[in-house]
C-alpha cells in the first residue's frame, strides 16, 4: 500500500483515538535528566514516570508519534538506513487494557489500515526462563486472530523481554515483536534471514524484585513503532532516503550539484548526510527548549552535525547555503504541520543554522590546508625514515596537539579531524587531544581568574575601581541588551576592564551609548556600595546574581549599589561609585560563538 508521510501519520494517531487513545503530542527533543541521557533516544522514555506509577493527567489510553535524536551512529549516517533524527508512533495503557486488545489492535492496523499480507507477518514471543512463564497467552491470541502458528517464534529474554537494568522494584515484562519481510514481493519469504522488526508491544505485567519477579497489579502496555521504517514498507523501498520525507529535499541537493543521487557512491552519500544533519539540525534548534552550536554537551552535537554537513556541500562543490534551501523545505512543506512551533520558529532557525554556516565558512578551507600539512608532514617522515631504515614502520596517526589546533583554532570538532585521518589511512591521537584540551582549559582558568579574585591583576585603588565599574557595566548590558546577559568572565588591570558576557551579536552604536550613560548616571549619583554577608539562599531570594554558584560556601559577600546592581562577589570594590570617574567603552571583540568582550576605561 502506498502511503505519504502525512498520511501515515494521521492513520497512527486516527486509528489509536478511535479505540478511546488521547494524542498527548510530541515533548521536547532534548533529555530532562531524568533518564541520565542528552536526548529523548525512544517514543517511551518521556512516559517513564506514568509508566512506574504516577498518574497522566489525560487519563490511561495515551498515544503520540514522539521525535528521538541518537548520535551514536553518526558516523553510519551515509547509507541507506541510518538517521540522527526519528519518530516513533507509540501508544500506551497504563493500568487499563491488556493484551487482548492490544493484539488485536495491532494486527487490525498492520492488516486493515497498513494493508500488509497477514500470512507474511511473523511475530516473537518471549520462551520463558526459571523467573518468568513462557508467553503462552499472547503466541495464542496470535494464533486466533490469524497469524500462522509456524510464524509464531519463541525467543530468548535477550530479544523478548524489556526492564530498566541495574533496577529494584520497576515494571517489566515480556514483549511481542513484528517483522514483515524487507521485499514485499518475496513470495516465499524465510524468518529472519528475509524479515526485519518493524514495531514491538511490551507488555509490563511483573514487577521486579531482588531474588526474580512477581505479578504487578496495575499492568501497562508500551508500543513503539519507527514510523521512517513503516514508511519505507508501506511504499515497498529499500532506501530511507527515498520516501517523501526526504526526496524533496535530495531533488533540490541535486539540482543545486548538477549529480545525481541514483548513481550512487560518494554524492549519493554525501546528499543523505547533508539531509540527515540538516533535519536533525532543525528539530533541535526548532524544539521547544531548543538549543544552538557550541563547544559543549548538547550544543556541541549540534555544531558537530551542522559542520558535518556543511563539509560534504563542499563535497558536492555547492554552498554550504544549500543547507537553508534543505531547511526551508523540512520545516515548510514537510514537518511544519505536526510540529507547527518550527513555522513559528523559522526565521530564527535559518538564521542560526547560517551564522554557524558562516562561522564555518570562514575557517574550513584554513583547516583543511592546516590538516593537509599534518598529513604532508607525516609523509614526508616516513618516506626519509623508510629509505634510511628498511625495517621503519610507518607513522599513521594525526598528533593530539596537531588535532586541537584544527579545534581550537580553526573550529574542528575532533571527529571531524578523526573522519578527514580515516579517509586518508590515518587515526588521531585522541588522548593527545584530550591532554592538550586539558591543558588550554587550566590556562583559561588562569587567566579568567587574572590569577587574583575577581579577575583583578593587582588590588590596587585603580584595579579596584574598574571592578566595581564592572558590576556597573554588567547591570548596564542586562537592561540594554537581554536581561539574560551574565558574566562569562573578566580580566583587570590598572589601565583598563576587560568584560566577557554572552550576547548574540556586537552592540549597536546606539546601545553602547546607552550602556555608556547608564553606567555615568551611577557614577554621577555617588551611590555607597554596600557589603554584606549572608546565605546563598538569601542571596537568591533578594534577587542578587551570581556566575559560579557552585564553588560558594555556606555564607556568600553580597555587594549591592543602590538598586541598580546587585551581585555575589568576592571583592574588592570601591567605597562610592562617585571614585570611579568617567567610564567609556573602547572596544568590543568576538570571542567564540555566542560570547562578547567588551573593554572599557575609567578617566578622571
Amino acid at each position: 500500500m502506498k502511503m505519504t508521510s502525512k498520511q501515515l501519520r494521521q492513520n497512527w494517531i486516527s486509528f489509536y483515538e478511535s479505540k478511546g487513545h488521547k494524542n498527548i503530542g510530541a515533548v521536547s527533543l532534548i533529555g530532562d535528566g531524568s533518564t541520565g541521557v542528552m536526548f529523548n533516544v525512544a517514543g517511551m522514555q518521556p512516559l517513564m514516570p506514568y509508566l512506574l506509577g504516577k498518574p497522566h493527567p489525560q487519563g490511561k489510553r495515551l498515544c503520540n508519534i514522539q521525535g528521538c535524536v541518537r548520535t551514536v551512529d553518526i558516523d553510519s549516517v551515509g547509507d541507506a538506513s541510518h538517521f540522527t533524527f526519528f519518530e516513533m508512533m507509540g501508544n500506551w495503557s497504563l493500568g487499563d487494557y491488556f493484551k487482548k486488545e492490544k493484539t488485536a489492535w495491532t494486527f487490525e492496523l498492520l492488516t486493515n489500515v497498513f494493508k500488509l499480507d497477514k500470512n507474511k507477518l511473523c511475530s516473537t514471543v518471549f520462551e520463558g526462563n526459571s523467573s518468568a512463564p513462557r508467553d503462552e497467552e499472547t503466541a495464542n491470541l496470535l494464533k486466533n486472530l490469524g497469524i500462522k502458528p509456524e510464524h509464531i517464534f519463541y525467543l530468548p529474554k535477550s530479544d523478548n523481554w524489556w526492564e530498566l537494568e541495574g533496577t529494584v522494584g520497576t515494571p517489566c515484562g515480556p514483549d511481542n515483536e513484528w517483522f514483515y519481510p524487507l521485499n514485499a514481493d518475496n513470495p516465499n519469504p524465510v524468518f529472519p534471514d528475509d524479515y526485519v522488526e518493524i514495531g514491538n508491544d511490551v507488555y509490563m505485567q511483573y514487577k521486579k524484585t531482588e531474588s526474580g519477579y512477581e505479578p504487578l497489579d496495575g499492568k501497562n502496555v508500551d508500543t513503539g513503532f519507527g514510523f521512517d521504517r513503516m514508511l519505507l514498507f508501506l511504499n515497498g523501498l529499500h532506501d530511507g532516503y527515498k520516501t517523501d520525507i526526504f526526496m524533496p529535499v535530495i531533488e533540490e541537493l541535486e539540482e543545486l550539484s548538477g549529480k545525481t543521487y541514483d548513481n550512487g557512491g560518494e554524492d549519493q552519500k554525501a546528499m543523505r548526510i547533508i539531509a540527515d544533519h540538516t533535519r536533525t539540525a532543525v528539530m533541535l534548534i526548532g524544539d521547544s527548549q531548543g538549543i544552538l552550536p557550541s563547544n559543549t554537551g548538547a550544543g556541541y552535537i549540534l555544531r558537530r552535525l551542522m559542520r558535518r554537513a556543511i563539509r560534504y556541500c563542499k563535497q558536492l562543490q555547492i554552498e554550504s547555503s544549500a543547507m537553508l534551501a534543505a531547511a526551508r523545505i523540512f520545516i515548510e512543506d514537510i514537518y511544519g504541520a505536526a510540529y507547527p512551533l518550527l513555522i513559528e520558529k523559522e526565521s530564527y532557525i535559518l538564521e542560526e543554522i547560517k551564522k554557524e554556516a558562516d562561522r564555518f565558512e570562514a575557517t574550513l578551507a584554513q583547516g583543511i590546508k592546516e590538516f593537509e600539512k599534518c598529513v604532508q608532514s607525516i609523509e614526508r617522515k616516513n618516506e626519509f625514515m623508510s629509505k634510511s631504515n628498511s625495517g621503519y614502520i610507518k607513522e599513521t596517526v594525526v598528533g593530539g596537539k596537531q588535532a586541537f589546533r584544527l579545534y581550537d583554532t580553526y573550529g574542528f570538532p575532533l571527529e571531524l579531524t578523526e573522519e578527514l585521518a580515516a579517509e586518508r589511512g590515518l587515526t588521531v591521537d585522541k588522548e593527545g587531544f584530550n591532554a592538550a584540551f586539558k591543558e588550554h582549559q587550566e590556562k583559561s582558568r588562569v587567566l579568567a581568574a587574572g590569577q587574583f579574585k575577581g579577575g583583578l591583576e593587582s588590588h590596587s585603588q585603580a584595579a579596584t575601581n574598574y571592578h566595581t565599574a564592572t558590576h556597573l557595566l554588567n547591570a548596564a548590558l542586562k537592561i540594554v541588551c537581554s536581561p539574560d546577559i551574565n558574566q562569562k568572565g573578566s580580566n583587570i588591570t590598572e589601565e583598563r576592564l576587560r568584560f566577557d558576557f554572552n550576547f548574540s551579536r556586537k552592540l549597536t552604536d546606539e546601545e553602547v551609548k546607552e550602556v555608556e550613560r547608564l553606567v555615568n548616571e551611577q557614577i554621577k549619583l555617588n551611590v555607597p556600595v554596600v557589603l554584606k554577608e549572608m546565605t546563598l539562599e538569601e542571596a537568591r531570594e533578594q534577587n542578587f546574581v551570581g556566575v559560579f554558584s557552585d564553588k560558594y560556601g555556606e555564607k556568600v559577600k553580597t555587594y549591592s549599589i543602590g538598586e541598580f546592581s546587585k551581585e555575589i562577589c568576592g571583592g574588592p570594590h570601591a567605597a562610592t561609585t562617585g571614585e570611579l570617574g568617567t567610564f567609556k567603552i573602547s572596544k568590543q571583540e568576538n570571542v567564540s560563538a555566542g560570547i562578547k568582550r567588551i573593554k572599557a576605561v575609567l578617566t578622571k
